[in-house]
């Protein structure tokens, strides 16, 4: 990674990207469009090291060259509300999306209404914290995860920056799982690595180029996505497959919704990490109304459509009879399967239609593999110093080979991967909404020129500890087929309980950071 910069150059400098020309002065960045500590987009091509030569290659294809430095004003040129909106809809109109409705019968033996119920509330719960941060980045022209060192500090959001990365190419591996099942339902003649090989390339040819081909994918993509969902709906309403399944009583069905319910929720607040990476070129002057209204409706839309569509089909399963096209789909190729048997009616068509919800998986991996990326970046100095484009490669490339190997082993991958989200991310919530309001009171208790400076940054000890708290109220409340916590025991059914971790998770890590936080500031005044 070092050979990116030069050996002449102070890594130290490396977020002011000062690695090109010793003779370019810092007044320029420091006073730029009144962004002190800006970077213009120009300064990454100066210079003779291979950094530079590797950025001016990139300009050549207009690749995005930017990686974590700030945002200049003059540079946030993105004033469409629909560009944040569509960023999100096409994101979520996919079948990872439907696959997670799938879950509340297979995994959680819920009814009908109980898991309807389920997906509609605990979304409304996730999608909060994603909406929120999306206001940060035409604030301040910074990416989620620098953003998150005022909250952590320097050191410990190393840390949160690992769990990112883990976030990020574990979703995009559990996707192209997804997309791969559906192409082996169109033609049992493609294996699943070949599907995962697809998708994966897609989605780095589109990351690869940056913030502005990410944006215009996801502005067309979701259309041809929603509009078969909506053949899937049509197909399945016409088919009276449906059954109402009744809902459950007592502990069992108590365990049962918290549980989906802790899976709804990961899913919806999986964002939440890298959420103003793709709002940073939105001018500062952006109503944070509308941003946070534009997200909101870019999420839930789409969440709860493709949702409580996989609710409503999989109850088809249940059906009695020896000749369940339904349940032999599912058991044949998983999603793939089901969705193939709703389709099978219209034919050629119908596998069609299979194939355009497969490359859908592509919207939704774009945002994983941007930003991990970014991610890669905050690690170290010297991590920063290798291109974002590059890191995104290599990104691709790891997340393909976890893919492969986890393509017969899905159901119980992703149902363990979105809790494992959840977890960390309300924990992460908890701090960072805890400093915001009560210590920071509001945006402007924030100096984002200092974000790449660890002498001015928190030392982050209350938060650490506080994160640590969290991880404690995780582990009691968290139910998984490996470890059912204390307090999980009793939020539903033995063995396994009810998974209360995400919930627990953030009430410790926020009351622990609220009566730390002003110790670490007395002490240290920072």
């Amino acid at each position: 990674m070092i050979g990116f910069g030069s050996r002449d150059v102070d890594l130290e400098k490396a977020p002011e990207v000062d690695n090109a020309c010793e003779s370019r002065s810092n007044e320029t960045s420091e006073s730029y469009e009144g962004r002190e500590n800006a970077v213009p987009g120009e300064s990454f091509e100066y210079g003779n090291s291979l950094y530079a030569k590797a950025q001016r290659l990139a300009g050549k294809f207009h690749v995005e060259q930017r990686g974590i430095e700030r945002v200049p004003a003059e540079e946030q040129t993105d004033t469409s509300y629909f560009n944040i909106g569509s960023m999100w809809l096409a994101a979520n109109m996919v079948v990872s999306s439907f696959a997670i409705g799938v879950l509340g019968k297979s995994l959680f033996y819920l009814g009908f209404v109980d898991a309807i119920l389920v997906c509609i509330f605990f979304n409304l719960l996730g999608v909060l914290t994603v909406c929120f941060f999306s206001c940060f980045g035409p604030a301040f022209g910074l990416r989620q995860m620098v953003l998150s060192r005022f909250w952590f500090g320097w050191w410990p959001v190393k840390f949160v920056a690992i769990l990112n990365v883990i976030a990020c190419v574990g979703w995009s591996a559990a996707n192209a799982i997804v997309g791969a099942q559906l192409l082996n339902a169109v033609n049992s003649d493609v294996p699943g690595f070949a599907g995962i090989l697809i998708i994966t390339f897609c989605t780095l040819f589109i990351t690869f180029a940056g913030y502005k081909v990410v944006h215009a994918y996801e502005y067309w993509s979701w259309i041809p996505t929603c509009i078969v969902f909506f053949i899937v709906l049509g197909c399945f309403a016409h088919s009276g497959a449906f059954l109402n399944l009744p809902m459950d009583t007592g502990t069992s069905e108590l365990g049962g919704v918290l549980s989906f319910g802790s899976t709804i929720y990961g899913f919806a607040t999986g964002w939440t990490s890298y959420a103003a990476d793709y709002t940073v070129y939105q001018p500062a002057t952006r109503s944070r109304r509308k941003v946070f209204g534009a997200t909101w409706l870019g999420l839930i839309i789409p969440l709860l459509f493709t949702e409580m569509l996989g609710i409503a089909v999989f109850t088809a399963t249940d059906l009695n009879g020896g000749n369940n096209k339904y349940a032999a789909g599912y058991q044949a190729s998983g999603n793939g399967g089901l969705l193939a048997a709703v389709l099978e009616p219209l034919g050629g068509f119908g596998k069609f239609c299979l194939v355009i919800l497969a490359l859908s998986i592509i919207a939704n991996n774009c945002p994983n593999i941007y930003s991990v990326s970014l991610t890669l970046q905050v690690l170290s100095r010297f991590s920063q110093r290798v291109p974002r484009f590059i890191w995104t490669f290599l990104a691709s490339c790891v997340s393909l080979a976890i893919a492969i190997p986890g393509y017969s082993h899905f159901e119980t991958v992703l149902e363990n991967f979105m809790n494992f989200i959840a977890y960390w991310l309300a924990i992460y919530s908890g701090i960072a909404v805890a400093d915001h309001f009560i210590f920071k009171r509001g945006f402007g208790g924030y100096k984002p020129e200092i974000y790449d400076k660890p002498e001015k940054l928190p030392l982050g000890i209350a938060a650490s500890i506080a994160f640590c708290f969290g991880i404690a109220g995780m582990i009691t409340g968290m139910s998984q087929t490996w470890f059912v916590g204390p307090i999980a025991k009793h939020a539903g059914a033995a063995p396994y309980g009810g998974d209360v971790g995400f919930e627990l998770g953030f009430a410790f890590s926020f009351v622990t950071y609220c009566a730390l936080r002003p110790f670490e500031l007395r002490y240290f005044g920072r």
